[in-house]
């Protein structure tokens, strides 16, 4: 496959978990540790990694249907939520992901800008991007769980982002690396790029339909800035 960005590209929508942060194990453990309190115990921390990008809320209420056949409110998964959030602030920070201020820089110098969409409501990664990552994702280009009905893999967190981005659906790309977010950017129409920052293999994200595949983020930054 060869690896070449459609002409006229604009807008880059890009994932945080996984993508910007390297903080899917976190979430993977808290996950993990979430439902075994909650009487699930067949679980494998791994698993986690094929609902990212699911609102939280959403997660809750598909495991516990499926493995305690428990039917939850609106007002239950939200405070389940907020045990998992609490669950994850004690593992302590996730650090940005290798390459992706490499990654950043490179779009910045194709004139590409940047807008984040991400499934979570995780306040601590959503308050550190002004540090880490400043000038690249202001509050007016973010879409987060709390912005949306759906959750990926529904396509309308990407039909927001074009929308923050303010350009036409052809001049944007999608970078991420679950693959319910691919799913969600081709739902959207849109050209996306995943980055394997985790355990899923290429081939999963192949049969989603990505444009392109990177093993990780510091060979898609070093790409991105040999273009």
């Amino acid at each position: 496959m060869e690896k070449k960005l459609p002409e006229g590209i604009k807008a880059a929508l890009i994932d945080m978990d996984g993508v910007l942060y390297d903080s899917m194990p976190y979430h993977a453990r808290s996950w993990h540790q979430l439902f075994f309190d909650l009487g699930v115990k067949n679980s494998n921390p791994d698993e986690y990694y094929l609902y990212e990008g699911m609102k939280g809320a959403d997660t809750i209420g598909m495991i516990l249907k499926r493995e305690l056949g428990k039917e939850t409110t609106e007002e239950e998964r939200n405070e389940i939520y907020a045990r998992k959030t609490n669950l994850f602030k004690h593992l302590g920070d996730a650090k940005p992901m290798p390459g992706a201020a490499d990654m950043l820089k490179g779009l910045k110098k194709l004139g590409i800008n940047t807008v984040l969409v991400t499934g979570s409501a995780q306040g601590t990664l959503l308050n550190s991007l002004n540090r880490d990552y400043p000038g690249f994702f202001p509050p007016e280009r973010r879409v987060t769980a709390l912005d949306v009905k759906n959750g990926k893999p529904h396509p309308e967190p990407y039909l927001r982002g074009v929308e923050k981005a303010g350009v036409d659906p052809s001049e944007v790309i999608v970078i991420e690396n679950a693959p319910l977010g691919v799913r969600s950017g081709k739902a959207a129409g849109l050209f996306t790029i995943a980055v394997t920052t985790g355990p899923i293999p290429a081939e999963t994200f192949e049969e989603e339909g990505a444009d392109m595949i990177f093993p990780n983020m510091i060979s898609f930054a070093e790409w991105l800035n040999n273009i």
